[in-house]
This record gives C-alpha cells, structure tokens and sequence, in this order.
C-alpha cells in the first residue's frame, strides 16, 4: 500500500502532452538531476530544491501548477498529484494514454516516486517514466512492476565525449539499459539529436550497433533538436550551451533515421 503523505519536489505539470509515451498523457517533472548536458531543455530541473524563479517564469511555458510566487519547484504530497492528475482521466480513457514521470531525473526522488506510481496503479492509469537511466540499479529495480513503458535516453556511445557533454560516464546507463532489457521491462529508446555532438553519423551508427546486437526489436525513436531552451538562457542572462544550433531539415532527419533501418531497427 503506498503512502499518500509521502512528498517530493515537483516543478511543472504539463497537460495533454502527446509526445511522452502513447495517447493523450498528464507529464509530471520532478526536480533534480545528476546529468549537465549542455543542451538542456529544463534548466530550471537540475537543482534538487526549490530555487528562486528570477526570469524563468517569463521564460517557461508550462502549466505553473506547482510554482510558487517566488521559487520554482514546490513539495506536493502523492495524494496532491493523485487528485490533481484524476480530473484527466477521461483523456486517457478515449486516447490510451496516462501519466508521465519526467524531470529532472525522476529516479533521485525514489521514495516519492514509488509510492506516486503506486497510487496511479492503483487508479489504473498507465505509467512511463522519463530516465536518464543514471542510478542506482536498485532504485530502477524497486519500481520496475510499476511502470508500463520506460523512455530511456542514449545519448552518446562514446565514454569520453559523455562525459564531456553530460558530466558523467556513460557505462552506469548502458549497463542499467542491458539489465532492463534482461528482466523485459518496456523500453523506448529515445536519441536527442544535438547538431555537432550527438547527431553525427559515427555516433549514431554507434548507437544503432549497440542496439541491434542486443535486439532488433527495440523501438528506437529520434528527437529532432528544439531550440526553444535557447531562448530560456538568454532570458536567464546564460551564455547558450554549446552556443546556438539550428533543427535539422525533414532530409537530415531521414538520413539520420536511415542509419537506423540499415540496422533493421524500428525507427521514428
């Protein structure tokens, strides 16, 4: 049975998402993460406390819910988010969607987490959750009969330049990855196409290695690069990481999905 007092630190709930998992989804984001990509689209995440909003209010789009006057991030009980997710279950009904756990990395609020998913188990809504796969396997192990389908990042194949872009090693992602698949949890492979750094042909051709030797089977999904964090860093008075890149075209995008099918993989 899960505890509707358990608490956590969540920064935004954002409604009629269609792009985190199948049908019409309610995203949660939960604040914190260990990874520093210098692409990131939620800045406002990587703290693990409520911080001061400064100009992020005029610079995020989102519902707001969770934000008060002067922080970014609130504490919110399992039984908040429950009530405040149940008025969308109609959504999920007709369209086959659900909720998303996002972040931020939800897996460094464990307790949280679990006892959240718990609860959405309980009211039978489908669940996925959002991983950088950077954690603990025992935490990914504590939720596993919890989760319906987990979107897992692959960024780069290459140790060294993971580290330089992301801050950390990629061998506890990769590692956690195969561990999942072995124990058949429900996998999304999503790759973040950064122009220059993960949208090259040799590192994706790395990634589409890796997955076929393991199973030609995973769903691989591509993620064409967003240029609306950009704004979010100027608004912020932030240098743009990595400084300012362009989308790739429909024809780069094809390309890039090509290395993919070469692999027989399934990708989109």
């Amino acid at each position: 049975m899960f505890n509707p007092n358990s608490s956590g630190i969540v920064y935004d709930i954002k409604r009629f998402a269609i792009h985190d998992g199948p049908g019409i989804r309610t995203t949660v984001f939960f604040k914190g993460c260990p990874l520093n990509c210098w692409w990131c689209q939620n800045p406002e995440s990587r703290s693990p406390e409520p911080e001061p909003k400064g100009q992020l209010r005029t610079a995020y789009q989102g519902d707001l819910l969770y934000r008060d006057d002067g922080l970014i991030g609130k504490e919110v009980t399992v039984e908040q988010l429950l009530k405040e997710v149940e008025k969308d279950v109609l959504f999920f009904d007709e369209s086959g969607g659900g909720v998303t756990v996002s972040g931020g990395e939800p897996l460094l609020q464990i307790d949280f987490l679990h006892d959240l998913l718990q609860g959405f188990k309980a009211m039978e809504i489908h669940t996925t959750v959002d991983t950088t796969g950077y954690a603990g396997y025992d935490r990914i192990q504590r939720i596993l009969p919890l989760v319906d389908l987990w979107l897992y990042d692959l960024k780069l194949m290459d140790d060294s330049l993971h580290r330089k872009y992301t801050g950390v090693s990629n061998r506890v992602i990769i590692k956690n990855f195969l561990q999942m698949y072995e124990e058949k949890a429900p996998l999304l492979i999503r790759v973040p196409l950064i122009p220059d750094i993960t949208d090259t042909d040799e590192n994706l051709v790395a990634i589409a290695h890796f997955l076929s030797s393991v199973d030609k089977n995973l769903p691989v999904e591509l993620l064409q690069y967003n240029q609306f964090a950009e704004s979010k860093y100027e608004r912020l008075g932030l240098p743009v990481p990595g400084g300012h890149k362009q989308p790739q075209s429909t024809d780069e995008i094809e390309q890039k999905k090509d290395i993919f099918r070469q692999y027989q993989l399934k990708v989109r």
